[in-house]
């Protein structure tokens, strides 16, 4: 017998998302047979789904998991995953810098935002948990690539697409590739405008228990603010944030 307490629709959409972790490329419609529901009732639970942020759907109408779902999965993790470990000192360096702070990981061949602490500025940088970006433009990607094993990096830089989102935006992956070894040096990342050329953005890598990047924490903020002089001040919080971090991931 049923748990009188169920709400109906609630399993239905959990039983969608279940049926979709198990296919990475997706599904449509008419391969959703197995769910056994109505395809007026289908459709209306996929595109609440989609309208959430869950699900995507591509040019073939296939529904697949979002990345959404990923950062819940980080949310939910243990008291000593990234997420939980970061929450502390990213709401310190929200206040120290005076800008919003992202935690982020690279996942397949992009990077995605786990976690946010937003700045208390009028204008300020604000993306949704989720969301994702590309490898050669974001300062927290390039401050997770610059410390990977070189083997590795390179895997990852094989695969990047050189899209010249503004001018200051790597064209080639020579170009990148130097920064990475500057990134290195310094353990810090800059974003001067590298995919929105309003945007300046800093970021250094989080290292877990094998002395592997685990992620990165930025801060971002418009030109206005974040000058070049504000950027290099800042740079020095952000590392030191992400070496507060890693101390407690590690621990």
């Amino acid at each position: 017998m049923k748990n009188k307490y169920m709400v109906p629709a609630l399993e239905r959409g959990l039983r969608i998302l279940e049926l979709l972790s198990g296919s990475p490329e997706g599904k449509n419609i008419s391969e959703m047979g197995s769910l056994k529901l109505p395809a007026a009732t289908l459709y209306r639970l996929l595109n609440t789904l989609e309208e959430m942020g869950y699900l995507v759907k591509n040019e073939s109408d296939q529904y697949r998991l979002s990345r959404k779902l990923l950062s819940l999965g980080y949310k939910a993790a243990d008291e000593n995953s990234l997420v939980s470990a970061a929450n502390r000192e990213m709401r310190i360096l929200r206040d120290r810098s005076g800008e919003s702070v992202l935690l982020a990981v690279l996942y397949g061949k992009e990077g995605i935002v786990l976690d946010e602490v937003l700045s208390h500025q009028a204008v300020k940088v604000s993306v949704k948990i989720g969301h994702h970006f590309p490898l050669h433009s974001a300062a927290p990607a390039k401050a997770i690539l610059a410390f990977l094993r070189p083997e590795e990096q390179e895997e990852y830089l094989s695969g990047i697409q050189y899209t010249a989102f503004t001018p200051a935006t790597h064209k080639n992956r020579t170009s990148l590739k130097k920064e990475l070894e500057q990134i290195r040096r310094e353990g810090f990342a800059f974003d001067r405008g590298e995919e929105l050329e309003e945007l300046r953005c800093i970021a250094a890598p989080v290292f877990d228990h094998r002395g592997i990047p685990a992620g990165a924490v930025s801060i971002g903020g418009p030109r206005s603010r974040l000058t070049e002089a504000n950027m290099k001040r800042c740079a020095g919080m952000v590392k030191e944030s992400a070496q507060k971090i890693t101390q407690i991931l590690q621990s």
